[in-house]
């Protein structure tokens, strides 16, 4: 019984980690380095396409690994974004955010497209009534909607995706 138990445990295992060498994320698994595709050294783009886009994918400089995640355009500016960042799930989870407010160099590879960006995180301050609702309106949650004092109490972390 042991052994027929093992034997997925394994392949998920194998799978994960296999996933750490290729050129991006899965749906499933973070993935490597994001080295394939075009590299954007041109103008700042008009990011509201990323409005009709559910995901990206976004790997740091440090440690270079990838993952898909949330992304929204508000004034012309690219935002992501990490919840459950004071649950328990959220401090043994999230470790990309806090990776991020360290060093916050990023690639963001976006309809084969990368892009260098450079993180920052916002905290307080009034644009983040204009970031939650454009939030918001791209991804409704009805159990807990994302407000201003959610991100400010820290619960979630907003970046900024600004051009290196």
């Amino acid at each position: 019984m042991v052994c027929l138990a093992v034997i997925p445990v394994s392949a998920v295992a194998t799978a994960a980690i296999k996933q750490r060498f290729a050129d991006g994320p899965n749906r499933v698994f973070s993935g490597g380095a994001l080295v394939g595709g075009e590299l954007h050294l041109g103008a700042e783009p008009d990011w509201q396409f990323v409005n009709e886009i559910p995901t990206i994918e976004m790997q740091l400089e440090k440690p270079a690994t990838s993952r898909r995640i949330w992304t929204v355009e508000h004034d012309g500016k690219l935002y992501v974004w990490s919840g459950y960042m004071r649950s328990t799930v959220g401090k043994l989870w999230k470790r990309w955010p806090l990776h991020a407010a360290r060093n916050g160099n990023a690639i963001f590879r976006i309809e084969g497209v990368r892009y260098p960006r450079k993180l920052e995180r916002i905290q307080n301050g009034d644009k983040l009534n204009g970031i939650v609702a454009a939030i918001t309106a791209k991804y409704p949650s009805r159990s807990s909607p994302l407000t201003r004092s959610v991100v400010e109490r820290g619960d979630v972390w907003v970046f900024e995706a600004k051009a290196r």
